[in-house]
């Protein structure tokens, strides 16, 4: 089941939601003498922005998510729009690609931001979403993440970041407890990928898998870019773990 996927429209929802206590309605004007006859004007448009990495390793990933976002907005706007006091919005999509590079990721917030968004469901990584945060912090929009877990994202005192899954610390507690108390094991390896979301999560797995008498009997690492890895497993192979934590990506995992 495709997690990101479905946590797409939720952060969107959330978005919305958000972007609509924020707006504002114009001071209604008073009426002319003689006023022309009304004339329909265009549907008046919310833009909310979406960024992930669409090219590179996990673009699968990032496309996911951007369908979902998509998903949403074309549901909003079929079913009347966002309605906003007695005015109704149509919501706009726009999409940035960030690489899953916190280089590409500052620069994308900062397209989104100079493009008028009032909110942004991203990033994926918590490697892009944390730098990311603060220029969005600085312009005053809403960000979402469906997917980054490092607790520093929100622990920064941003007042405008916001995530909907489970934090490292969580998560990392709940694969330690179930190697210790469903799979009974005494022994893990674990490995991750140098990221602010694989080395982020290996590590609370360590400790706590350390606080439940697991021992450790080896720690590796790789990079998020990597294709050979035979030297590591030569490594965890001698030391015969009967469990293996990979924290990082599905692209090297």
């Amino acid at each position: 089941m495709n997690y990101t996927l479905k946590l797409a429209p939720l952060a969107i929802a959330a978005a919305v939601a958000l972007a609509a206590c924020g707006k504002k309605e114009e001071p209604v004007k008073a009426e002319a003498a003689k006023a022309p006859a009304p004339v329909a004007a265009p549907p008046a448009v919310i833009k909310i922005g979406h960024v992930a990495p669409l090219t590179g390793g996990i673009a699968h990933l990032g496309k996911d998510n951007e369908n979902g976002a998509r998903l949403a907005v074309d549901e909003i706007n079929a079913g009347g729009g966002l309605k906003v006091g007695d005015k109704t919005y149509t919501l706009e999509l726009v999409a940035e690609d960030d690489k899953a590079d916190p280089k590409e990721g500052t620069l994308a917030a900062q397209k989104l931001v100079d493009a008028g968004v009032v909110a942004v469901v991203g990033h994926l990584n918590s490697g892009t979403t944390i730098p990311a945060s603060k220029i969005y912090s600085d312009a005053s929009i809403v960000q979402i993440s469906p997917s980054a877990t490092n607790p520093k994202y929100t622990e920064q005192g941003f007042k405008t970041a916001f995530r909907v899954v489970a934090n490292d610390n969580q998560q990392g507690a709940v694969l330690a407890n179930y190697v210790s108390g469903e799979l009974k094991a005494k022994t893990i390896a674990i490995i991750d990928d140098r990221t602010a979301y694989g080395q982020g999560l290996a590590d609370v797995v360590e400790r706590v898998a350390k606080e439940k008498g697991l021992k450790v009997v080896a720690r590796e690492f790789t990079t998020d870019k990597a294709t050979d890895f035979n030297a590591i497993l030569t490594k965890i192979r001698a030391a015969k773990p009967e469990v293996v934590m990979y924290g990082g990506m599905d692209a090297t995992a």
